[in-house]
């Protein structure tokens, strides 16, 4: 909105989901900021849930938000990648990062697109996985092409354009050069001006393999909370 702009913040040290929540919330407050400021979170998990596993976790996140009246007609605004790191892997969900919206001057849209795997619909289904159980060269490939297809239709949701990307993060314990040759950049062409950051993680869910999140915005900070 118009007034407004979309700061990304990174933990200097990652802190256990819940508590780094409530750190972020103290951290906007002590800005004169509330915890509806909140617009963006980024976790680490130790590893990939089961499907229920996932749906229990969110469980116990999204409560945490009806606790802050952050919902909006019941439904969560706050966009959310969660991932597990292949290499040194934290022992409990952790805050990695979060964004939130502050009183700006800045001219240009700022936003941040919410982190998808390869399911085509959202729905938490392992039927609606692309080529589930499959890591072949070829079922590969057609996972990032939903997954970038996912990122292309929510960023013309938000209203951004692909000019107003200022960071695009892939999430997979793949190898990305093919994926990256084969898709990546005929699909998201902002990544041959921008590059892409690549997380050696895994996608939060059993059976998904590639994730992606991406964001546009002018100021990145790193706090220590």
């Amino acid at each position: 909105m118009p007034g407004f702009e979309i700061v990304h913040a990174t933990l200097q040290t990652p802190l256990p989901w819940h508590d780094g929540m409530n750190a972020a919330r103290q951290y906007l407050e002590s800005k004169s900021r509330v915890c509806r400021n909140i617009c963006a979170v980024e976790l680490r998990c130790p590893k990939p849930y089961p499907l229920q596993g996932f749906v229990e976790f969110n469980d116990q996140y999204r409560q945490l938000l009806i606790d802050w009246d952050i919902l909006v007609d019941g439904i969560n605004p706050v966009a959310r990648t969660n991932v597990a790191p292949v290499n040194d892997p934290p022992r409990e969900p952790m805050l990695h990062a979060f964004s939130y919206a502050q009183p700006s001057n800045v001219s240009r849209p700022t936003f941040v697109v919410a982190g998808g795997g390869e399911l085509p619909d959202g729905e938490l289904v392992e039927r609606r996985i692309v080529r589930v159980g499959e890591t072949s060269p070829e079922a590969l490939i057609e996972k990032a092409e939903c997954v970038a297809e996912i990122m292309n239709s929510r960023l013309a949701a938000l209203g951004g354009s692909s000019e107003l990307l200022t960071v695009l993060d892939v999430y997979t314990a793949h190898s990305l050069r093919p994926l990256l040759e084969g898709v990546l950049l005929q699909r998201l062409p902002a990544i041959a001006r921008l590059g892409v950051h690549w997380f050696h993680s895994r996608p939060p869910v059993v059976d998904i393999e590639f994730e992606m999140d991406m964001r546009g915005v002018v100021r990145e900070d790193v706090v220590e909370l």
